[in-house]
Protein backbone atom coordinates (compact mmCIF):
# COMPACT_ATOMS: atom_id res chain seq x y z
CA UNK A 1 0.00 0.00 0.00
CA UNK A 2 1.41 3.35 -1.03
CA UNK A 3 1.20 6.57 1.14
CA UNK A 4 -0.02 9.61 0.33
CA UNK A 5 2.04 12.46 -0.91
CA UNK A 6 4.27 14.34 2.00
CA UNK A 7 3.29 18.26 1.13
CA UNK A 8 3.48 21.56 3.08
CA UNK A 9 0.83 22.83 5.25
CA UNK A 10 -0.46 25.31 2.61
CA UNK A 11 -0.61 22.76 -0.16
CA UNK A 12 -2.62 20.17 2.31
CA UNK A 13 -4.81 23.05 3.23
CA UNK A 14 -5.53 23.74 -0.71
CA UNK A 15 -6.23 20.39 -1.36
CA UNK A 16 -8.21 20.12 1.49
CA UNK A 17 -10.30 23.45 0.16
CA UNK A 18 -10.93 21.29 -3.09
CA UNK A 19 -12.16 17.96 -1.51
CA UNK A 20 -14.71 20.48 0.89
CA UNK A 21 -16.32 21.57 -2.01
CA UNK A 22 -16.72 18.29 -3.65
CA UNK A 23 -18.18 16.52 -0.14
CA UNK A 24 -20.17 19.48 -0.11
CA UNK A 25 -21.58 18.89 -3.81
CA UNK A 26 -22.46 15.36 -2.35
CA UNK A 27 -24.28 16.62 0.25
CA UNK A 28 -26.55 18.03 -1.80
CA UNK A 29 -26.94 15.70 -4.47
CA UNK A 30 -27.70 13.06 -1.10
CA UNK A 31 -30.35 15.52 0.43
CA UNK A 32 -32.27 15.43 -2.99
CA UNK A 33 -32.37 12.21 -3.49
CA UNK A 34 -33.51 11.31 -0.03
CA UNK A 35 -36.28 14.02 -0.98
CA UNK A 36 -36.98 12.13 -4.22
CA UNK A 37 -37.14 9.11 -2.30
CA UNK A 38 -39.73 10.92 0.05
CA UNK A 39 -41.97 11.00 -2.96
CA UNK A 40 -41.50 7.19 -4.13
CA UNK A 41 -45.32 6.48 -4.80
CA UNK A 42 -46.14 3.27 -2.09
CA UNK A 43 -48.30 0.24 -2.30
CA UNK A 44 -50.67 -1.10 0.09
CA UNK A 45 -49.49 -4.43 1.36
CA UNK A 46 -51.65 -7.33 3.74
CA UNK A 47 -50.52 -6.52 7.23
CA UNK A 48 -51.63 -9.77 8.47
CA UNK A 49 -48.37 -11.63 7.73
CA UNK A 50 -47.52 -13.76 11.01
CA UNK A 51 -43.89 -13.65 12.44
CA UNK A 52 -43.01 -15.41 16.14
CA UNK A 53 -40.88 -13.00 18.52
CA UNK A 54 -40.02 -12.72 22.25
CA UNK A 55 -43.83 -12.50 22.94
CA UNK A 56 -45.66 -15.11 20.80
CA UNK A 57 -47.01 -14.33 17.21
CA UNK A 58 -47.06 -10.99 16.06
CA UNK A 59 -48.45 -9.88 12.62
CA UNK A 60 -46.38 -6.74 10.44
CA UNK A 61 -49.14 -4.42 12.39
CA UNK A 62 -48.01 -5.56 15.47
CA UNK A 63 -44.17 -4.58 14.39
CA UNK A 64 -44.73 -0.75 14.46
CA UNK A 65 -45.50 -1.06 18.15
CA UNK A 66 -48.40 1.55 17.14
CA UNK A 67 -45.75 3.93 15.45
CA UNK A 68 -46.54 5.17 12.15
CA UNK A 69 -43.34 3.97 10.47
CA UNK A 70 -41.71 0.56 10.51
CA UNK A 71 -38.06 -0.46 9.05
CA UNK A 72 -37.42 -3.82 8.63
CA UNK A 73 -34.06 -5.52 8.65
CA UNK A 74 -33.90 -8.56 6.29
CA UNK A 75 -31.60 -10.60 8.04
CA UNK A 76 -30.18 -13.29 6.21
CA UNK A 77 -30.51 -16.56 8.64
CA UNK A 78 -32.08 -19.51 6.92
CA UNK A 79 -34.00 -22.19 8.50
CA UNK A 80 -30.93 -24.81 8.22
CA UNK A 81 -28.21 -22.52 9.57
CA UNK A 82 -26.59 -22.86 13.11
CA UNK A 83 -25.62 -19.09 12.91
CA UNK A 84 -26.95 -15.89 11.41
CA UNK A 85 -25.06 -14.15 8.41
CA UNK A 86 -21.62 -12.34 9.96
CA UNK A 87 -22.14 -9.47 7.17
CA UNK A 88 -25.75 -8.92 8.55
CA UNK A 89 -24.14 -9.12 12.09
CA UNK A 90 -21.56 -6.51 11.07
CA UNK A 91 -24.30 -4.07 9.92
CA UNK A 92 -26.88 -4.94 13.10
CA UNK A 93 -23.92 -4.17 15.17
CA UNK A 94 -24.05 -0.44 13.88
CA UNK A 95 -27.50 0.30 14.41
CA UNK A 96 -27.55 2.76 17.91
CA UNK A 97 -30.11 3.03 20.49
CA UNK A 98 -33.61 2.35 19.14
CA UNK A 99 -34.97 5.47 21.39
CA UNK A 100 -33.40 7.95 18.04
CA UNK A 101 -35.75 6.09 15.48
CA UNK A 102 -38.80 5.52 17.98
CA UNK A 103 -38.90 9.56 18.86
CA UNK A 104 -39.17 10.45 15.56
CA UNK A 105 -42.07 7.86 14.58
CA UNK A 106 -40.17 5.01 13.54
CA UNK A 107 -39.99 1.45 14.63
CA UNK A 108 -37.07 -1.38 13.89
CA UNK A 109 -37.68 -4.88 13.61
CA UNK A 110 -35.28 -7.64 12.23
CA UNK A 111 -37.02 -10.38 10.57
CA UNK A 112 -35.51 -13.84 9.28
CA UNK A 113 -36.69 -16.88 8.13
CA UNK A 114 -34.50 -19.31 10.89
CA UNK A 115 -37.35 -20.48 13.43
CA UNK A 116 -37.33 -18.44 16.72
CA UNK A 117 -35.59 -21.13 18.70
CA UNK A 118 -32.56 -20.58 16.46
CA UNK A 119 -33.24 -16.90 16.39
CA UNK A 120 -32.96 -16.51 20.34
CA UNK A 121 -29.93 -18.62 21.62
CA UNK A 122 -27.57 -16.27 18.60
CA UNK A 123 -29.59 -12.94 19.65
CA UNK A 124 -28.34 -13.76 23.20
CA UNK A 125 -24.90 -14.53 22.05
CA UNK A 126 -24.32 -11.28 20.26
CA UNK A 127 -25.76 -9.51 23.24
CA UNK A 128 -28.29 -7.47 21.04
CA UNK A 129 -31.85 -6.00 22.91
CA UNK A 130 -33.27 -5.56 19.13
CA UNK A 131 -37.06 -7.14 18.34
CA UNK A 132 -36.47 -10.16 16.41
CA UNK A 133 -38.40 -12.19 14.24
CA UNK A 134 -38.57 -15.46 12.65
CA UNK A 135 -41.20 -15.89 10.02
CA UNK A 136 -41.11 -19.53 9.70
CA UNK A 137 -42.28 -21.97 8.55
CA UNK A 138 -45.17 -19.81 7.09
CA UNK A 139 -45.44 -19.50 3.30
CA UNK A 140 -46.36 -16.35 3.21
CA UNK A 141 -43.41 -14.74 3.95
CA UNK A 142 -41.81 -16.23 1.05
CA UNK A 143 -44.64 -14.18 -1.26
CA UNK A 144 -43.86 -11.05 1.32
CA UNK A 145 -39.75 -11.59 0.34
CA UNK A 146 -40.45 -12.10 -3.63
CA UNK A 147 -42.86 -9.14 -3.81
CA UNK A 148 -39.64 -6.71 -1.82
CA UNK A 149 -37.12 -8.25 -3.37
CA UNK A 150 -35.76 -9.89 0.43
CA UNK A 151 -35.03 -13.08 -1.29
CA UNK A 152 -34.63 -14.28 -5.10
CA UNK A 153 -35.67 -17.74 -5.60
CA UNK A 154 -34.02 -20.37 -7.53
CA UNK A 155 -35.59 -23.61 -8.72
CA UNK A 156 -38.39 -23.00 -6.35
CA UNK A 157 -36.32 -22.39 -3.48
CA UNK A 158 -35.82 -18.56 -1.71
CA UNK A 159 -31.64 -17.72 -1.63
CA UNK A 160 -31.06 -15.56 0.93
CA UNK A 161 -30.29 -11.96 0.77
CA UNK A 162 -29.83 -8.78 3.52
CA UNK A 163 -31.97 -5.88 3.02
CA UNK A 164 -33.89 -3.45 4.51
CA UNK A 165 -37.54 -2.58 3.84
CA UNK A 166 -39.68 0.58 5.03
CA UNK A 167 -43.33 0.58 5.71
CA UNK A 168 -45.89 3.56 6.63
CA UNK A 169 -49.08 2.44 8.53
CA UNK A 170 -52.42 4.72 8.66
CA UNK A 171 -55.02 3.39 11.28
CA UNK A 172 -54.82 -0.64 9.94
CA UNK A 173 -52.96 0.07 6.22
CA UNK A 174 -49.57 -0.94 6.04
CA UNK A 175 -48.10 0.47 2.78
CA UNK A 176 -44.50 -0.50 1.43
CA UNK A 177 -42.69 2.82 0.58
CA UNK A 178 -39.07 1.39 0.04
CA UNK A 179 -36.17 -1.28 0.15
CA UNK A 180 -32.74 -1.31 -0.18
CA UNK A 181 -30.73 -4.67 -1.00
CA UNK A 182 -26.98 -5.91 -0.50
CA UNK A 183 -24.18 -3.06 -1.26
CA UNK A 184 -27.24 -0.76 -1.05
CA UNK A 185 -26.58 -1.21 2.60
CA UNK A 186 -23.06 0.14 3.09
CA UNK A 187 -23.18 3.61 4.44
CA UNK A 188 -26.56 2.49 6.29
CA UNK A 189 -26.91 1.83 10.22
CA UNK A 190 -27.40 5.21 12.70
CA UNK A 191 -30.55 6.75 13.12
CA UNK A 192 -30.32 9.42 10.82
CA UNK A 193 -29.38 6.99 7.82
CA UNK A 194 -32.31 5.10 8.13
CA UNK A 195 -34.63 7.84 8.58
CA UNK A 196 -33.43 9.23 5.05
CA UNK A 197 -35.24 6.02 3.46
CA UNK A 198 -38.87 6.65 5.09
CA UNK A 199 -41.37 8.57 3.73
CA UNK A 200 -41.83 11.08 7.29
CA UNK A 201 -37.41 11.44 6.90
CA UNK A 202 -36.02 12.52 9.97
CA UNK A 203 -38.81 14.29 11.54
CA UNK A 204 -38.25 15.70 14.88
CA UNK A 205 -40.06 15.11 17.89
CA UNK A 206 -40.61 18.87 18.98
CA UNK A 207 -37.14 20.02 18.38
CA UNK A 208 -34.43 19.79 16.00
CA UNK A 209 -31.72 18.32 18.13
CA UNK A 210 -30.94 14.67 19.21
CA UNK A 211 -31.05 14.03 22.74
CA UNK A 212 -29.49 11.77 25.33
CA UNK A 213 -31.36 8.22 24.38
CA UNK A 214 -33.10 8.29 28.00
CA UNK A 215 -34.13 11.70 27.28
CA UNK A 216 -36.77 11.37 24.94
CA UNK A 217 -40.35 10.57 25.92
CA UNK A 218 -41.83 7.40 23.94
Amino acid sequence: MSLPEIVSRGRWRAARAELLRKEEALRRARDALSAERRRLPMAEVDAGYVFEGGDGKATLLDLFEGRPQLVVHHYMFAPEWEAGCPGCAAFLDQVGHLAHLRARGTSFAVVSRAPFTRILPFKARMGWTVPWYSSWPSDGIRDFNRDFEATIVVDDEPVERPGISCFLRERDRVFHTYSVYDGGLDGLGPATSLLDLTVLGRVPEGSDRLRYHDEYED
